[in-house]
């Protein structure tokens, strides 16, 4: 397996995932879903799905929930400030009782600070900044996972409504064709068979237009779910007029580079290899079980107590104690023998390590498999645009021929639905591999760890 360099893929993703981490968490307490823009182009359908789509928020929480993780790991080593205080006041329990009435109380603030504990602390705070930096990682790759499903979903919507659109040529040119047949007829030119013919033609093209109708309705809904947005019936607006096309620019891609960039970006390696950084850190933390630890403490006590029966007990009347002043020493805890559960928490971190680890090469296989997989589907689809642009240009001549011959007597009527059937199915060919080439270089994009183009991945 080709070696990578950790250092390399954390300097050059992980400011992205910074910068992107902080964007995310300003946005964090805003209004209530703001109403998709009208017309909604592409940009604007990305731009709101980083705001509103919800595997992002839930990821950017977790940004925040290791944050604060991150706090509790370095608490240990930072100076502790504690107050605390207590009064009693004890009653005799009958008159003439030995136990007489008092009153105490006592304060006392103190401040605690850990000056050795085997490494264990030190240990836990880099752990804790190692895993948030793994959790900004998965930030990262939540977002481009996110984005890739709102660009796989808004072309669903394109194509659906150009499907919808060719169907509409088709029983135009059917209807067309009806009419033509219908007036030969008249004219005495063909028999009813024909004009017969051309109605079973345009019923059986009906259907084919309210699929795609219903599949257009279904891709505007999915695309709703991929950014966040609230249906009408859940207090939204109705569903904006989508702005775009299924036109395609061609790209160019190298393989070995792209494998070589996945390597480097993909944001999936960078969050395990920063999680196996964090398992060396656990791994200090267990030992540090074995050494013992040592801090210091200084404060200022107070305390008072007052014996109200003191002649009972032959002391002057009203007699009280009182005092305060400083207080400092050191306190040290060594567990000489805790019953092997410092050894069984060094097994345990080893063990978590080494599947740390396992976890990263086996990531590392499965990102270049899914490079190479992407780059396959790419090559399939530039090949398949390519094929189909020619079609639809020599379907629509064949279609015009069949047709002038139709009208001049030598060809049958069955020769025109024929080739308005090929031009129909080369015209879905066409969008379809449109749709293709657009989804598999923004799959291949998103393999390589390059994130979505709009946004400046």
């Amino acid at each position: 397996m080709p070696s990578r360099n950790p250092r390399m893929k954390t300097s050059s993703l992980l400011p992205l995932a910074l910068a992107l981490g902080a964007a995310l968490a300003a946005r964090a307490d805003g209004p209530a879903p703001a109403p998709l823009p009208d017309p909604l182009d592409l940009k604007g359908a990305i731009v709101y799905a980083l705001d509103h789509n919800f595997p992002i928020l839930q990821a950017r929480e977790q940004v925040r929930v290791q944050e604060g993780l991150v706090l509790q790991a370095q608490a240990p080593g930072i100076p502790n400030v504690t107050g605390n205080g207590n009064y009693q006041r004890n009653a005799a329990s009958e008159p003439g009782s030995f136990v007489p009435q008092t009153t105490a109380w006592q304060a006392q603030l103190r401040v605690t600070q850990t000056l050795f504990a085997g490494g264990g602390i030190h240990a836990a705070v880099q752990n804790a900044k190692l895993t948030r930096q793994a959790v900004l990682a998965d930030l990262q790759a939540t977002v481009n996972t996110a984005l890739l499903d709102v660009r796989t979903r808004f072309y669903a919507v394109l194509l659906a409504r150009e499907q919808v659109r060719v169907q509409e040529q088709n029983i135009a040119l059917i209807q067309s064709q009806l009419t033509d047949t219908q007036h030969q007829f008249q004219a005495g030119a063909v028999s009813n068979f024909e004009v017969l013919r051309a109605q079973v033609a345009l019923a059986n093209a009906q259907p084919d237009l309210i699929t795609a109708r219903n599949n257009e309705r279904i891709s505007v809904e999915q695309l709703r779910q991929a950014l966040g947005a609230p249906g009408s019936l859940g207090g939204g607006a109705p569903f904006p007029a989508l702005s775009g096309s299924l036109d395609i620019t061609r790209q160019d891609f190298d393989l070995e580079n792209a494998v070589a960039q996945a390597r480097q970006n993909r944001p999936e390696l960078l969050s395990l290899a920063k999680r196996s950084e964090a398992g060396g850190q656990a791994l200090t933390t267990a030992r540090s079980g074995y050494y013992p630890s040592v801090g210091v403490f200084a404060g200022y006590a107070w305390s008072e107590s007052d014996l109200a029966a003191a002649p009972a007990l032959g002391l002057p009347g009203g007699s009280s104690f009182t005092g305060h002043g400083w207080l400092a020493g050191a306190q040290g805890n060594w567990s000489i023998f805790d019953g092997r559960a410092t050894a069984g928490r060094v097994v345990q971190a080893k063990a978590q390590l080494r599947q740390a680890k396992l976890s990263e090469s086996q990531e590392d296989l499965s990102v270049e498999i899914e490079v190479r997989q992407a780059f396959s589907a790419w090559q399939e689809s530039s090949d398949l645009v390519t094929a189909t642009q020619k079609t639809v240009e020599q379907a629509t001549e064949a279609l015009r021929l069949a047709d002038n011959r139709f009208k001049a007597g030598t060809a049958t009527q069955l020769d025109v639905l024929t080739s308005q059937v090929a031009l129909t199915q080369a015209r879905n060919n066409a969008i379809q591999a449109n749709y293709n080439y657009l989804v598999a270089v923004a799959t291949l994009r998103k393999a390589m760890g390059q994130g979505d183009a709009l946004v400046g991945g």
